[in-house]
């Protein structure tokens, strides 16, 4: 195992994981301002106004791409696994 292969290891876990949780970490973002900007020009200060449709947002995101994460997810999975003779040797 050389220094190479753990740092291309781990770049691509840290990539996998940024790809996997940007679709709901984006949506979550993009609802998370726009009611924030509703609240600006009502002048409503309810903090669960902006908790709910988040958490909406967020779980509407991961049953879009749940599918399309969890495919990337197990493709990355079958790669760590088909590389791990290589490590232990």
């Amino acid at each position: 195992m050389t220094s190479g292969f753990v740092i291309t290891f781990f770049t691509e876990a840290i990539t996998m994981a940024a790809m996997l949780s940007l679709p709901a970490l984006m949506l979550g973002l993009v609802v998370g301002l726009l009611v924030s900007i509703f609240q600006a020009v009502t002048q409503i200060q309810e903090q669960t106004l902006a908790l709910i449709p988040k958490i909406i947002a967020i779980v509407g995101a991961l049953l879009i791409f749940g599918s399309w994460m969890l495919t990337h997810l197990v493709h990355y999975t079958e790669r760590v696994f088909a590389q791990l003779p290589g490590v232990a040797g």
